[in-house]
């Protein structure tokens, strides 16, 4: 039998057939598809400002945008480049560093998010 490196992946099984390349699991249960999904919400978005667990460091929190991962990705891309901070996009939430709710509104207004 030859040795499996680490950069081996499994392509085929005669077990349990095609294999995504990206999370090892059958095509039928690929974790990848759903991942790609917009996450559902209530449909209000929430924009707050949060400093719990940050040790007194405050992030402006957004959720409730009805978006797939790639395009809350971007947008969140583009909320930091605005603010002219760091952050990142969580679960289906945007973090941007520090107090940005009134600059963060009036950007989600004009590209109609809200």
């Amino acid at each position: 039998m030859a040795k499996q490196t680490k950069n081996s992946t499994l392509v085929y099984s005669t077990e349990i057939g095609r294999v995504c390349p990206a999370c090892s699991l059958p095509v039928a249960e690929c974790r990848c598809r759903k991942a790609g999904q917009a996450i559902e919400t209530d449909g209000k978005v929430r924009i707050s400002y949060v400093t719990k667990g940050r040790r007194g460091k405050g992030v402006t929190l957004i959720t409730g945008l009805a978006l797939e991962a790639d395009e809350l990705k971007c947008l969140g891309k583009r909320l930091k480049q605005r603010c002219g901070t760091g952050g990142t996009v969580k679960g289906g939430t945007i973090e941007i560093q520090g107090d940005q709710r009134v600059l963060l509104t009036a950007e989600l207004k004009a590209l109609g998010k809200i």
